[in-house]
């Protein structure tokens, strides 16, 4: 549910080639490193045509107690908690109880251009309500409960990012919404109708909608590296609901996933629907391009979780990780993943970084704006490391690449420093933007 500035999905073009046999040594060796790194701590399942070809977890569910995590240990998925939401929608739909076209005033009319946004709009990031989540005071309140009436009073009074249907604009604030929505027309808390819809359906053991994180039922804690693994805050998952707070396992990911796309929660006009875009991004899903073929799910991330879901139909495939402790980009991982079936090539990471004098990081601190994107980074440094934070989101440590140059690797940012003009470049997703110091 939380980004880290920018969510950036697979972008690699070539011509595919297909293995009989999925290359286990090579994902095993990429994880290896990771766990004797300490760049990433979680878990990963590959399952083609309802077969698992590969599950395996690394690191730590719970570093107090030093449990290691297991395939079954459960972490929160995030924004993958999308496609249920966007799934119990179409099922609503299906069972006419909601039209995809029926506009928001008939629930919410305090929410401005309500009598303008569609169910659809809302599910396709469309309807222009400002997403909560980006704002300074999200990070005041994320971690205690709200109720359906508090959460209503803040997005209702905060003004619209633009005109509905106008562009695509990724709000969280669009499925809390659809939330409450599912709950009045089935008059039922959204665990149930989740519990009822897709969960038991599917027999998906070991997921389920999220409250406070349980270790002694293998529930992971998440973490942040700064010097070591440290561990992060909880957000009260009365906030994120059917925006993030749906927790679950690589392999119920998988079958989730397979189950969808085979219609057996919507039918597979629904399902066709879904996967109408406008732009990257459908009714619930995301769309992943690997080299000539095109995968559908979507990525997550809330506290210090990161997860990503894709299901290739092309080849009845689908990988899902979930990580709890992020040093590591998961879209590396998966395209290793990727890369094991389909036998392409694969660069392992070295994770070499260079030594920085702390003195000269001085020339750095400050606040940054840009003209090009409407978020402002601060970079501080705690002893020789330094840290960024867009604003309304968490800070992020930074790897020294060169003494001008810094990474934050699981999100895929870079910056460059030139601080005789005050000056610093994003890179992130293939797009540059430019940063000055105020």
């Amino acid at each position: 549910m939380k980004r880290i500035i920018i969510i950036t999905l697979l972008t690699v073009v070539a011509t595919t080639s297909f293995s009989q046999t999925f290359k286990r040594q090579r994902l095993d060796s990429l994880l290896n490193l990771l766990d004797e790194k300490e760049k990433f701590m979680g878990s990963i399942a590959v399952s083609q045509n309802g077969k698992l070809l590969y599950t395996r977890a690394i690191g730590y569910s719970d570093m107090a107690t030093a449990h290691k995590a297991d395939p079954n240990t459960q972490y929160r998925v995030g924004s993958i908690t999308k496609m249920f939401t966007a799934t119990l929608i179409m099922k609503a739909v299906e069972e006419n109880k909601l039209s995809l076209d029926q506009t928001l005033d008939k629930y919410y009319p305090q929410v401005e251009n309500a009598k303008k946004i569609t169910i659809r709009h809302m599910l396709m990031h469309r309807s222009g309500i400002h997403n909560l989540t980006n704002d300074s005071l999200y990070m005041t309140y994320n971690t205690q409960p709200k109720t359906e009436k508090e959460l209503m009073e803040i997005i209702a009074n905060t003004k619209s990012d633009f005109e509905p249907g106008s562009k695509f604009g990724y709000s969280n604030s669009n499925y809390i919404i659809l939330t409450f929505i599912l709950e009045k027309v089935y008059s039922k808390p959204y665990a149930e109708i989740l519990k009822n819809k897709i969960i038991t359906p599917a027999g998906l053991a070991n997921t389920h909608y999220g409250g406070k994180i349980d270790p002694t039922k293998n529930e992971a804690f998440s973490y942040v590296y700064k010097t070591s693994w440290t561990k992060e805050m909880e957000t009260d998952m009365s906030i994120p609901l059917g925006a993030g707070a749906i927790v679950s396992t690589p392999s119920d990911l998988t079958v989730f996933s397979e189950n969808l796309f085979a219609g057996k929660f919507v039918s597979t006009r629904s399902v066709d629907s879904m996967k109408t875009f406008n732009g990257n991004y459908g009714l619930g899903l995301g769309k992943f391009p690997y080299y000539d073929i095109f995968g559908y799910g979507h990525t997550g991330g809330i506290d210090g979780f990161g997860s990503v879901l894709v299901y290739f139909p092309s080849e009845q495939l689908s990988v899902a990780i979930t990580g709890n402790g992020l040093g590591y980009t998961t879209n590396n991982i998966l395209l290793c993943a990727l890369s094991c079936y389909y036998n392409n090539p694969f660069d392992m990471p070295n994770f070499k970084t260079v030594a920085i004098n702390a003195e000269s990081l001085d020339q750095y601190l400050g606040k940054y704006a840009s003209s090009q994107i409407p978020i402002k980074i601060q970079i501080t440094k705690v002893e020789n490391k330094l840290y960024g934070q867009a604003s309304g989101q968490q800070a992020f440590p930074l790897e020294a690449m060169s003494s001008t140059t810094f990474q934050y690797e699981p999100a895929g940012v870079v910056l460059d420093f030139n601080a005789e003009k005050k000056q610093m470049v994003l890179k992130q997703g293939g797009q540059s933007f430019m940063f000055t110091k105020e």
